[in-house]
Order: C-alpha cells, then structure tokens, then sequence
C-alpha cells in the first residue's frame, strides 16, 4: 500500500507529459543518426521538443511552489523535473554539436549510444507511468535503466579508445569524444532519474 497522497493528480500528469516528450526527442536523435541526410530538419525537431520540456519543467515548478501538500517529497519533486530536464537538454546538446562540428558520417558507436538513450528513456517511461499504482513495476523500470546506463558507460569507452587507437587528426579526435561523452551523460542522467524514483517507492512504500 502506497503512502502517496491522494487526490492531487497533476504532478503525476506533467511527469508522464515530460517523459513523453523526451522519448520524442530520443526517438528522433535515434533516426538522426541513421539517417544523415535530414540532420538540420532532425536537429530542428529537438530543438523544438527541447523547448516544449523546458515548458513542462517551468510547470512543474510553478505547481511545487504553489501547492501546500505534494503527492510524494517535494525534494524528490524537484530532482525528477531536474534530472528529466537534464536528458532532453542533452540530447539537444548533442545534436547541436553534429552540425557544429560539421560531422558528416556517424559511427557505429555513435548509433549504439542513440540506441540505449532511446531505450532507457523508454524504461523511464514505464517506470513514470506505474508511480503512485505499481511499486514494484516502477522498481523493475529502475533496473533496467541501471543496466543500459552500464552499457552505454562500456559502449563508450570502447569509443573513445579506438579513437585513439585509429584516428590520426587530433580535431576529429577532439570532436568525436565530446559527442561521446555527451551521449553517454545523457544515460547517466537516466540513471539519476531511475535513482529518485526508486527513492520515492520506498519512502511512500
């Protein structure tokens, strides 16, 4: 039996709001990079759904400074907006570098890391989905986030050492490990997200 309080819905509204529109953005960073032929109009779209969070962030904010008594802490209110926010201005982030550094062909890793954004942010999604009915679907989302962000940890160092082992230019070097490492955060904000979440079902458990 949960301890979340009842009748204030909204928080629960405007946190499955958030992560639907950041599962947009990955899902479009996604085909970003499998499809470099449309990278400008790709980079638009984020640029717009990025946009669109920093509007339901705003919201979220405005609600937890204006209501007495929240559904669960809210310190855990604000870390989840934070650490959602954080994802999709990621995800911006790296698809503003793809046209800043005039990349012309994605790697493989690059694709990979696209790849287990998208997935974790899908697991966020079933996670965010169940709070306040199901803890221990919530938890199993949790997990599984964990995981992938261990992965996508993996999938980048590999990256960036083969960098070093096969490129020559230094400024191809320089770029291809800061979208990695982007990338690669964006999993970690996952993580953070996934971590508060688990916070919230035990405290209300």
């Amino acid at each position: 039996m949960f301890g979340f309080v009842k009748g204030d819905t909204e928080f629960f509204k405007l946190f499955n709001d958030s992560i639907e529109n950041i599962v947009q953005g990955a899902m479009e960073l996604k085909l970003m990079f499998e499809d470099f032929d449309n990278i400008k109009q790709s980079v638009k779209k984020i640029k717009e759904i990025e946009h669109t969070g920093d509007s339901i962030t705003h919201a979220i904010i405005k609600k937890l400074n204006k209501t007495f008594v929240t559904p669960f802490d809210r310190e855990d209110i604000y870390k989840l907006s934070s650490s959602l926010d954080d994802i999709i201005d990621l995800i911006d982030a790296v698809s503003s570098r793809i046209i800043l550094y005039r990349v012309e062909q994605p790697t493989v890793e690059s694709k990979q890391l696209a790849f287990l954004i998208l997935k974790s942010v899908e697991e966020l999604q079933k996670s965010i989905s169940n709070l306040g009915k199901k803890g221990g679907e919530v938890y199993h989302h949790c997990v599984e986030v964990n995981s992938l962000e261990n992965e996508a940890d993996s999938v980048c160092r590999d990256a960036i050492a083969s960098l070093f082992q096969n490129i020559n230019d230094p400024i191809t070097i320089i770029k291809w490990k800061e979208i990695y490492e982007t990338l690669e955060t964006a999993t970690d904000r996952c993580e953070d997200a996934a971590n508060v979440l688990e916070s919230i079902i035990l405290k209300n458990s």
